[in-house]
């Protein structure tokens, strides 16, 4: 298959960057021809047809910021445009943040494009993380999450000119669909993991249990409620919580009693992903709204129990590979904690179903689903351009 691939900020970078580098090189090992135009590259993708920077002069990248976010956007949807005018391709796969110029374009010359949702409805992002930085009584921090009407009618212009919407979990579905979006315009698929070199074992007993939270430190990811839940467990007497990830400032304030706990350590950001979930027997990720996270796909890579929310996007059937609680409800997830310290064939139990799990979980089987989508999305562009003949 042919792939236009754009993404607006610098591929291979960490978070959603990370992301769209993997789906770029896993179709690219596929054997699909993929043409990239990014703003900028963190780490090239080895095999790549072409590759198009639309923020970098050189070697040098030039920041956002530079030209202002939204003429930056908009020129490097131009970019791609004028990249799909001039490749032969059968699908354009576009990331946000974009006013629309390269799905129009697409449109016009009858080639399928989809739209990745690496979250879920933004209308529905913001209410849940306003509802809830409300609720906390904090200041509103700026996030990508913080309300912005300049985003949301770029991603509705977006939105608008697609032949369909990649969703990558069901909650990211739902919430498409409850905005009024047909069902047939949102695509399925998912994310996954890397295998590393580190050798993967089976969780048991012999010591206190470990938890880890692994992600942004925010509300809208919910490690108040991992903390609350915690303090009130067994776990918490002998076992130890670390928390691996960046932490907003009002929000760590807000936390102080909590954070103060003797059981729990706060680690700040760690490129060691890997090491931390070796390290721990549980992963706890409460999320009130999500995508589809990737460390509920590494957690379940490196043996350690996913304790998470339905929010959360993972890929694991509840009570299988892991534990899945409603979003804010501290009071199950501190049963499941409790469960798990005074249970530890239960562990092994979960901790083994994760780990034969996990061949099922790389990124090389996502871009055989992610295909699956292309697919669908093909067939349905020609359906819709039968129609209007």
């Amino acid at each position: 298959m042919r792939v236009l691939l754009s993404f607006p900020h610098a591929l291979g970078a960490p978070g959603i960057g990370w992301t769209a580098w993997n789906q770029a090189d896993s179709l690219v090992r596929a054997g699909h021809e993929v043409h990239l135009v990014a703003a900028s590259y963190a780490r090239p993708v080895p095999g790549a047809a072409s590759t198009t920077a639309s923020l970098a002069a050189g070697p040098l990248r030039v920041p956002h910021r530079a030209v202002g976010r939204d003429r930056a956007f908009a020129w490097h949807d131009r970019v791609a445009a004028r990249v799909l005018a001039r490749r032969p391709v059968d699908i354009v796969h576009l990331w946000p943040l974009a006013p629309g110029i390269t799905a129009r374009e697409a449109r016009q010359r009858g080639i399928a494009a989809v739209r990745e949702a690496p979250n879920t409805h933004t209308s529905h992002a913001w209410r849940t993380v306003a509802d809830e930085v409300s609720r906390l009584g904090l200041d509103a921090e700026r996030t990508a999450h913080t309300e912005d009407p300049a985003h949301l009618a770029m991603e509705v212009a977006e939105w608008d000119a697609v032949t369909g919407i990649l969703a990558p979990s069901e909650p990211v579905a739902a919430s498409f669909r409850a905005e009024g979006f047909a069902p047939e315009r949102i695509l399925r698929h998912r994310y996954g993991y890397r295998p590393g070199t580190r050798r993967a074992r089976v969780r048991g007993g012999g010591r206190p249990l470990r938890v880890a939270y692994v992600g942004l430190a925010e509300p809208r990811k919910g490690l108040h409620h991992a903390l609350r839940a915690w303090t009130d467990s067994t776990a918490s007497t002998e076992g130890s919580f670390v928390i691996v990830g960046r932490m907003l400032p009002a929000y760590a304030e807000m936390l102080a009693p909590l954070l103060a706990h003797p059981r729990v350590e706060v680690v700040g950001f760690s490129d060691r992903v890997d090491a931390v979930l070796a390290a721990a027997d549980v992963m706890v990720l409460p999320s009130l709204e999500e995508g589809s996270a990737l460390v509920t796909y590494e957690a379940q890579a490196a043996g350690c129990v996913p304790l998470v929310s339905t929010a959360a996007g993972a890929v694991l059937d509840d009570g299988v590979q892991g534990l899945l609680h409603a979003p804010g409800d501290v009071a199950e997830l501190t049963r499941q904690l409790d469960r798990l310290d005074a249970d530890r064939s239960e562990l092994a139990r979960l901790s083994g179903a994760a780990l034969d799990h996990a061949p099922e979980l790389t990124w090389d089987a996502a871009a055989e689903a992610l295909v699956d989508a292309y697919a669908q999305a093909i067939a349905r562009a020609g359906v819709r351009d039968a129609a209007a003949v």
